[in-house]
């Protein structure tokens, strides 16, 4: 029997606009959804991934067409219309499903080409689905197979060298705007690793002050140590942009963390001095309608494709070596996978053969009384050595590519002509 389809259903950057992105987002974790999958009998093994610029789910199953209507019903039934799911969703089945899941491990499909942060999203998720159980053998291999791949890549281009992370493309657009940013206080709002990122690149910058708001103080304290700067909560954050000049939220709160509102009070305060939001949580953090203020400047994640276009040049050298690793690296796969097409067939012919083998040594061994165990061996031995060499061309048929016949032909051709699915027939039935 073939192996089960191997499905990736999606949505990212490219295909799909923010507003519809940010509520498909798996913005509670990973948990729920999980176990939601687990109760669909159309679906096998599965795994999710949910980052700032994609959703995708990857699942094994028999019968696509089932299976995807079920998948898509429970993730994101009400969250979006089905016709807005048709327009948006992309599918990949099988070779393309795999090539898919490669190019995102080598963030080669990423806004940013050849930022790291991607993997590290890949291995988080997959360590959820893991722990629950979700995966199994096909999918824990080509999960494995895929970081292989990133880390191939990595190794073999300099893609990574020109590289660079959304949260440093957020600094780098704040640095375009405010040019010096030496005397510049920030506020992170979300204290995760997207947080992180951003600081440590500001810091690179010499900021004057880091400050970070988290819902858990004791994490915004965290990162705060990290880079000599200070923690607030969430509820002293209006207070805080009186202060600072450059805002850089990335919670995973479903809900808007500032309003229109919240700020046109505080640029009274401020006198208007420039403020500077960029939003790079999915969902959003902070209203759009904040941009409509004077002197207030709103950029959310699509805004920052402008930025990614410097070590365009590299990166496209760079990434065209990387596309060559994964299609390597796919046709591999493809290979693996259709010799475990081919497995079941070759144990049950092995144990097919055996079982005539034996027969008829037993046999011989009963004919002929007082026969030394050294020779009883021997007989033995003589007889799967023929049994090997006699099976050999057909593994080898079943087991190499073939220009002429694909490989469900050649399974079906052996399995006709030594009557494995006759289970009334065969040699050893006489």
């Amino acid at each position: 029997m073939p192996h089960d389809t191997i499905v990736l259903l999606g949505v990212n950057h490219k295909t799909t606009p923010l507003e519809i992105r940010e509520k498909l987002a798996l913005s509670s974790g990973y948990e729920e959804p999980l176990r939601t999958l687990g109760q669909l009998e159309a679906v096998g093994e599965y795994y999710l991934l949910s980052t700032c610029n994609r959703v995708e789910v990857l699942f094994t199953c028999q019968n696509v067409e089932v299976a995807r209507a079920q998948v898509l019903d429970q993730l994101f039934a009400g969250a979006v219309s089905g016709e807005e799911l048709d327009r948006h969703v992309y599918q990949h089945r099988d070779e393309a499903a795999v090539e898919h899941l490669f190019l995102v491990a080598a963030s080669l499909d990423s806004m940013i080409v050849g930022e790291a942060q991607i993997l590290g999203q890949l291995k988080e998720a997959y360590r959820h689905a893991a722990k629950s159980g979700c995966t199994g053998f096909l999918l824990n291999k080509l999960m494995h197979k895929a970081f292989s791949v990133a880390k191939r890549v990595r190794t073999e281009t300099r893609i990574g060298a020109s590289a660079v992370s959304i949260s440093y493309a957020a600094v780098e657009l704040a640095r375009k705007i405010f040019g010096d940013l030496t005397d510049k206080r920030v506020l992170l709002i979300g204290a995760g690793e997207m947080a992180e990122l951003a600081a440590e690149h500001l810091v690179g910058q010499g900021v004057a002050e880091v400050v970070v708001a988290n819902r858990t103080l004791e994490r915004a304290v965290n990162l705060a140590r990290c880079y000599n700067g200070r923690a607030v909560g969430l509820e002293e954050i209006p207070g805080e942009l009186q202060r600072v000049d450059i805002i850089i939220s990335s919670t995973g709160s479903p809900d808007l963390i500032l309003r229109k509102e919240d700020v046109r009070s505080v640029m009274r305060e401020r006198r208007n001095r420039p403020l500077f939001f960029i939003d790079i949580a999915v969902p959003r953090d902070l209203d759009p309608g904040i941009n409509d203020l004077g002197n207030v400047y709103l950029y959310d994640i699509d805004d920052l494709h402008s930025v990614v276009e410097m070590n365009r040049t590299e990166r496209d050298r760079e990434a065209v070596k990387a596309q060559r690793i994964v299609d390597e690296e796919r046709m591999k796969f493809s290979r693996w996978l259709e010799n475990m097409d081919s497995t079941p067939t070759i144990v049950q012919l092995r144990g097919h053969i055996d079982r005539i083998v034996l027969g008829e040594v037993a046999k011989t061994f009963g004919r002929l009384e007082q026969l030394p165990e050294e020779r009883r061996q021997a007989l033995e031995r003589m007889a799967a050595a023929i049994t090997g060499k006699m099976l050999y061309p057909t593994l080898q048929y079943l087991k190499n590519d073939h220009h002429c016949l694909a490989l469900q032909d050649r399974i079906n051709t052996v399995r006709t002509l030594y009557l494995l699915d006759d289970n009334q027939g065969g040699p050893e039935a006489s």
